[in-house]
């Protein structure tokens, strides 16, 4: 998984497989919780993450939605500012 962004503990990640890897999503590590987030709905669709961090997640994924979907399409990484 490579690294995409970092923000108030937070490390979102991505990484790609072929197409049975579906939905788009990234993981979100905050200490010894994990998060799965699908990028179109911005939903946790698995893991521990509590809801303090989840909601952090969710709204620096409505800030970059659309860059993270075309890294997940062209599978080309690029960083992303944290929420600030």
């Amino acid at each position: 998984m490579l690294e995409v962004s970092r923000f108030y503990g937070i490390v979102i990640k991505m990484f790609f497989k072929p197409k049975e890897h579906e939905p788009s999503h990234i993981h979100a590590l905050y200490g010894e919780y994990v998060g799965m987030f699908d990028i179109k709905t911005h939903e946790m669709t698995d893991g521990d993450l509590p809801q303090k961090a989840q909601n952090l997640v969710k709204e620096w994924l409505a800030l970059n939605d659309k860059k993270l979907q075309e890294m997940w399409d062209t599978q080309t990484i690029t960083k992303l500012p944290p929420l600030e």
